[in-house]
């Protein structure tokens, strides 16, 4: 793989500040699954359940939580979060590398207010009174509207459309095929059809943001549509105008999220929620798969349901029923036929 990294043992332990056990020179060029991985790769166990797996795992190193490796005589990297601990590994073992600073022949940039350590791509567009703050990358086939700002150390990917009247802070990752800054879906009846209503706002972005591939960020009515720090956002991901999606919520591919919702802090959405305008999601909700919300949610905790959602617990009894409601109608039109006949009985 070209520009693959190897780390000793004693390397990665003091790059990820952990203790660690076996051969300090140990070389690891790579990481795999605990099952997978080979002499020359780390590996992780975050889950007690795959315990079986350590034993027979051939891995040159894995990391674990010390509980779990009181019975393991191979290399290993100690840590309470072994999860985490591999989300900063693969950091260190990611082979992609940013591209210089620069800006690209091919290029047409328009504005003045450029860092001079910013790379720009082939073919990118960037309009007046654009910002782009130091170590920003902007990949091949990006276009910024007039009077936006990227924050510092962000990366655009390639092929990403951001409209005018958009701000990204800081540390931002934003996957190609995303458009930030469409206008909004706003329509008035008229007697000739739709008018269009112009949306007047526009899009704010929070810092350490990641945007998934191919998803949409509309701007405001009026005011601008907010995503706060540190929020991810899977791809093909829909955020409709005037949301506002509070600090550290994550959103799985295909969610969508209808016109002035407010979702909270810290929520999780699974894959393909659904939620509807103008209602308020509260901090730490936790959304499952398929999931439509209809109505705004003010308390903490875990909610599911096809058929609009219900706190989880309530929903698990109601679906262990489900298989049950045929011989119920059936039991309950019986009753009815009884009850038919001793009234016609006593009359």
């Amino acid at each position: 793989m070209s520009g693959q990294k190897t780390f000793s043992l004693a390397e990665l332990a003091a790059a990820l500040e952990l203790e660690f056990r076996g051969q300090p020179d140990t070389q690891l060029e790579g990481i795999a699954p605990l099952g997978a991985a080979g002499p020359e790769q780390l590996s992780f166990l975050s889950n007690a359940k795959f315990k079986s797996v350590l034993q027979s795992t051939t891995a040159g190193a894995v990391i674990l939580h010390p509980d779990l490796a009181t019975d393991f005589a191979g290399n290993c990297l100690l840590s309470a979060n072994p999860y985490l601990m591999y989300a900063r590994a693969s950091a260190l073992f990611d082979p992609f590398t940013k591209p210089r600073a620069g800006v690209h022949p091919s290029a047409v940039v328009v504005a003045e207010n450029v860092h001079n350590s910013v790379s720009i791509g082939a073919n990118c567009v960037i309009e007046g009174d654009v910002e782009i703050a130091e170590g920003a990358t902007i990949a091949p086939g990006v276009v910024i509207g007039r009077g936006s700002r990227i924050g510092k150390y962000c990366y655009i990917h390639a092929n990403v459309t951001i409209y005018h009247g958009v701000s990204i802070g800081d540390e931002c990752i934003v996957h190609s095929g995303v458009v930030i800054g469409g206008d909004g879906f706003g329509f008035a009846p008229g007697p000739n059809g739709w008018e269009k209503i112009h949306q007047l706002g526009g899009v704010q972005i929070g810092r350490r943001v990641e945007i998934g591939a191919n998803s949409c960020i509309d701007r405001g009515a009026l005011e601008n549509t907010v995503i706060g720090n540190d929020v991810i956002l899977d791809d093909q991901t829909m955020i409709a105008h005037n949301v506002i999606i509070g600090d550290g919520t994550a959103m799985a591919g295909c969610c969508q999220v209808a016109g002035s919702a407010v979702i909270g802090k810290n929520c999780t959405l699974a894959g393909n929620v659904g939620v509807v305008g103008h209602i308020t999601i509260a901090d730490n909700v936790h959304i499952t798969a398929r999931c439509l919300v209809t109505k705004s949610i003010i308390q903490p905790g875990s909610y599911s349901g096809v058929f609009g959602v219900t706190e989880s617990a309530v929903w698990r009894k109601n679906a262990a029923r489900f298989s049950k409601l045929d011989e119920l109608y059936r039991r309950v039109a019986q009753l009815e036929k009884q009850l038919k006949i001793r009234d016609k009985g006593e009359g």
